[in-house]
């Protein structure tokens, strides 16, 4: 249930890839790079709603805020397919981020409501799995349904796949907040939640680790297109090649979720980051080598490498951030959220604005954000790396 929540999210990132162009021409867009706004202004609203959602989920419960949440995602939808200017589908797509924010918030709590240390890590490795596997049937979808009819229909199955989780929740989803755990929603109950959440060293550096490591998902997704398509000419074969990335990052989350719990969350990390930043910095050496257009057999060999590892990182980054925030798990979720939405979705927007008919911007990004990440890591922990603080963690 909980994967099918933060799926709506990755639905509505990915299933408009192919689509981007012909959205944007239909709605009088000329210029290639402004098409990506209707990914980043989705993920602005994403991001910034999720501080609103943790106090209302520690105030109200879970159930009540994510149905709210649902409606919202399934009005934003169906309003995107009616838009008649470009200006208003990103107004839209805002808003229907708003709605999407409380899938993530909320679920997050949800999992730290039932499980702690590295069985939380595992749970968050099998929701990843699942989220990384729509990405790579999503543009199959979205270029499926433009194929028997036009972008119009992708919001409709967005809104659509809305409804169905809407009642699934209100049917199935019992109430997990702890009655203990309820916190007034006051404006003085919200910022000591919040400074609480914000004092923990381990918990804000790896919030912020965590930040700039899922910026290269975004810079990933706002520049494949253009660099599948218009760089290596894969034209209907973009979505495969799409796919390919997931299924590696999918597969690197099961790994996860079955090792875990036997070689802990922060070796299994750890090792992963510094084997990404060296990956990434291999890859740059050998793309200025090449002068940013390196073959493509290479350029995926290593992408693939990369990415493995990355699913090594992002669950496990996400439980060591909320495990020493068990009785603010939804404002602690709201920040974690926040910053790895909102902070990554500019920080991959910078990426996919420095599209120059190269592939030196995108990788450049990677090896740039794995390596800041890796400070935060190293502040996270005292300078000390791959050391279990105890037997659960």
């Amino acid at each position: 249930m909980m994967a099918g929540l933060m799926a709506l999210n990755a639905l509505a990132i990915d299933i408009m890839l192919p689509g981007l162009k012909q959205i944007g021409a239909s709605l009088g867009v000329e210029a290639e790079n402004q098409h990506q706004f209707i990914i980043t202004s989705y993920v602005l609203g994403f991001g910034v709603a999720q501080l609103a959602y943790g106090p209302l989920a520690d105030r109200f419960g879970r159930k009540m805020p994510l149905l709210v949440g649902l409606v919202i995602y399934f009005i934003g939808a169906v309003f995107c397919a009616f838009v008649p200017s470009f200006t208003m589908m990103l107004a839209v797509r805002f808003f229907q981020g708003l709605g999407a924010a409380a899938t993530r918030v909320i679920s997050v709590a949800i999992v730290r409501d039932l499980y702690g240390g590295r069985k939380m890590a595992e749970i968050m490795s099998l929701i990843m799995m699942v989220f990384m596997i729509i990405p790579v049937i999503a543009p199959t979808i979205g270029q499926t349904i433009m194929l028997a009819g036009d972008w119009h229909l992708v919001f409709v199955f967005l809104g659509l796949a809305a409804l169905g989780n809407f009642f699934w929740i209100t049917f199935r989803l019992p109430e997990t907040q702890h009655p203990e755990d309820v916190i007034e929603l006051t404006p003085k109950a919200v910022l000591h939640s919040f400074a609480h959440v914000l004092s923990n060293r381990v918990a804000l550096f790896y919030t912020l680790a965590t930040t700039f490591i899922i910026a290269c998902i975004f810079g990933f997704v706002t520049s494949a297109q253009q660099v599948y398509v218009d760089i290596y000419g894969l034209g209907t074969l973009f979505p495969l090649a799409f796919a390919g990335i997931g299924v590696i990052m999918a597969g690197s989350s099961l790994a996860n979720s079955r090792i875990v719990g036997k070689i802990g969350m922060r070796r299994l990390s750890h090792g992963a980051l510094i084997g990404f930043v060296l990956t990434n910095g291999i890859w740059l050496a050998i793309d200025l080598m090449f002068a940013g257009t390196m073959p493509f057999f290479v350029f995926y060999v290593i992408f693939a490498i990369a990415w493995f590892q990355f699913g090594w990182i992002a669950p496990n980054f996400n439980a060591l951030a909320m495990e020493p925030l068990g009785h603010v798990a939804g404002a602690a979720s709201s920040i974690l959220g926040f910053a790895s939405t909102a902070g990554s979705a500019l920080l991959g927007a910078v990426v996919g604005l420095s599209f120059n008919g190269t592939t030196t911007p995108m990788i450049a990004g990677f090896f740039i954000f794995g390596l800041v990440a890796l400070g935060f890591t190293l502040i996270a922990e005292k300078g000390k790396l791959m050391q279990p603080h105890n037997p659960e963690v």
